[in-house]
This record gives structure tokens, sequence and C-alpha cells, in this order.
């Protein structure tokens, strides 16, 4: 069965090398599950890379079978076995029966027509998977008030095609199986994955770390993971929770101002940085113990966000974060994470186009 996992990460922009192009295809298709800090490209690959290399594209069409590329790839035959399962299962190669054995070819003849196929097979998998959410994700016109912040991680996803449904699970999780939401470790019976998902698919506002830990009973570390998978999948998005700021700037200018009084609070504090009209009215409010928490959200409801990122931050205290699905309804995430997805596939297209041109240049 067709299951691919997208990795975007940087193009090997002005690599002609074939290894580094081949390298960067077989990582960006999660081939390449580890990596070995300073090692050099074959060593980094491993098996899989010097497989490839050496015989399917050297002679694509051939019609290798696992004996023939057990020796001109220096693998052992259940070496390679374990290696054309995964090329097999990610569309790269194509088998058949000829004769005694099963012989492989690098589909359409070259990386590129390879590639392009997959790409075929990943976006209408992935468009039909998606399509799920809409059942699942309430639709929500407050959900996306507050404006999210840049993801600073990698796309990363999974697409799989549906298989069979186990006894102990649905339908729902099966696709956040599939997604690569569960992690590549899945013990029999472990829910937290699906918890944390239904949490976040039926609010309406950003759920920080410990809501969702107190709501599905599971360690804020465990719910951290299963968040950090969606946001990579594109699924959940952070965003800057404005209401829970006011609150722990009242808190740090009162601690603060015990503490070192109004002069620090003015230089390292941060209040001399804002507006003078903003700085003198929370200065004037914590010497007259006359602030609270709505007069610091009303003194501050003109202060950009990253200004008051940075107030609390000098102050001590820690951006509060919210955690949401990245859309008003399942239709808005599924258009979001094929965004990302056909991104991701116009990388890998040109990088195989390019390993082709530089394989051609070397014939």
């Amino acid at each position: 069965m067709f299951r691919i996992r997208l990795v975007e990460q940087a193009m090997p922009t002005g690599s002609k090398d074939p290894d580094v192009l081949l390298a960067w295809l077989l990582d960006s298709m999660g081939l390449v599950r580890s990596r070995t800090e300073g090692a050099t490209v074959d060593e980094e690959q491993g098996a899989i890379h010097r497989m490839v290399r050496h015989t399917l594209l050297e002679e694509p069409l051939k019609g290798w079978d696992n004996s023939a590329i057990s020796e001109f790839s220096g693998l052992s035959q259940t070496g390679v076995h374990n290696q054309m399962h995964k090329l097999r299962e990610v569309g790269l190669i194509s088998s058949r029966l000829q004769g005694r054995w099963h012989v492989n070819v690098l589909r359409g003849g070259s990386m590129a027509s390879a590639v392009e196929l997959i790409a075929v097979q990943a976006r209408t998998i992935a468009m039909m998977r998606l399509a799920e959410f809409s059942d699942i994700i309430s639709d929500s016109e407050s959900r996306m008030q507050e404006v999210g912040e840049e993801e600073s991680q990698s796309f990363r996803i999974d697409i799989a095609e549906p298989g069979p449904i186990p006894e102990d699970s649905d339908r729902l999780d099966c696709l956040l199986a599939d997604f690569g939401i569960t992690g590549d470790r899945i013990k029999k019976g472990d829910r937290v994955t699906r918890k944390v998902f239904d949490e976040l698919a039926s609010s309406e506002r950003p759920l920080t770390l410990q809501t969702l830990s107190d709501r599905t009973g599971e360690t804020r570390s465990r719910s951290q993971r299963v968040v950090e998978r969606l946001r990579q999948a594109g699924i959940v998005d952070r965003v800057a929770m404005r209401d829970r700021i006011a609150m722990d700037v009242y808190t740090g200018l009162l601690r603060q101002y015990t503490a070192r009084g109004e002069d620090w609070l003015m230089g390292r504090g941060g209040l001399g940085r804002l507006d003078e009209n903003v700085s003198s009215a929370l200065i004037k409010g914590v010497r007259k113990d006359k602030l609270s928490i709505e007069k610091v959200e009303e003194i501050l409801s003109e202060v950009s966000i990253d200004s008051q990122r940075l107030l609390l931050n000098t102050l001590g205290g820690r951006m509060p974060y919210g955690y949401r699905i990245a859309g008003r309804n399942g239709e808005d995430v599924a258009e979001r994470v094929m965004t990302n997805i056909d991104r991701t596939l116009r990388r890998l297209r040109t990088v195989a186009q390019r390993l082709d041109n530089s394989l051609s240049m070397d014939d």
C-alpha cells in the first residue's frame, strides 16, 4: 500500500552532485530516518542510498532482482528486501514476476518520471484523506479571530491510503496514524493522540498545553509531542493568547516594582521602550497601587503584540501561547495542508529533474 512521508527542507541550491541530489530526495521522502554527525553523504544515507545510486539510477529499466541488487550494492539479500519494501511503498519502484524472480524497475524509467507519478498519487490520496476532516472538526467563526504565528517548524506529514481498521480503533484513529500524528512508535491502547486532537477539534478558542494536559489526563510533555506533530503537519497552529498578557504583565509589574523599584522598571524592565503615555500610565498605576488587570489591558490595547511580548519578557515573564486547529473548519484545514503538500511536491519534482540532468551529463 502507498505510504510516503513528505519532509520539507532547504533545497540543495546550485548543486549538481548526483549523490547530494539523491540524498536530498531520499530524505525528503522520509526514506532516511537517522543521521550521524559529521558523516559523509554515503555514510549518512546508508544502505538505501547505495542501492539506488549503483543500481536503479545506473540502469532504471534493466529489471533488477534482489540478488543482482545485493551484488552491486554490497547489501545482504535480507537488507535489499527491506529497502525494496520501503521504495515500493513510497512508489519509487514497481515490481513484477519474471521467471522465478521478482524484478524491479525505477517507475517511468527516470527519477523525474518516478517522482511525477508519486506526486500525482500522493496529492490524490492526501485530498481524499483530508476531506475526512470536514465531519470531524467543528465549524467555528471565533477560532481564527487572533492572528497566528508564522510557523518556524519544517513541514512534515505522512500520506497513506486507507488500510484495514483494527478492532480497537476507528476511522479517526487510523486517519491520525496515517498522517503520522501518532509518531513512529505506536503503543497499543495509547489514546493520547486521539484525546488531544478531540479537544482541539471541538474547541472554539486556543488551548494551552496545561489545559490540554488537564482535560486529557495526560502529562504536559506527552500532550506537547502530539501538538508539535500536528503543527508540523499544518493541522494546528500556535497563537499568542492576548487575554492572558495583561494578567502576566500586571503580576510582573507588581513583583518587580516591589523588588527593584521604579527606575529598574523604566530601564531594564522595558517600560522605557514604550510610548511615554503608556509607560507613564503603568508607572503611575503601580506607584499609587491603583493598577488592575483590566486597567493594564486598557493601557496596552494600542501597543503592538510584539512590544507586549518584549515587555513581558523583560519583566521576567513568558508569552502565553495557545494551540488551535488551523482553520475555521475541516475544509480550511485541508486547504492549508494541501498548500504545504503542493509546495513540497514541487521541490521534489525540481530536484528529481536536476538529478536526471546531472546523470545524463555524466554519461
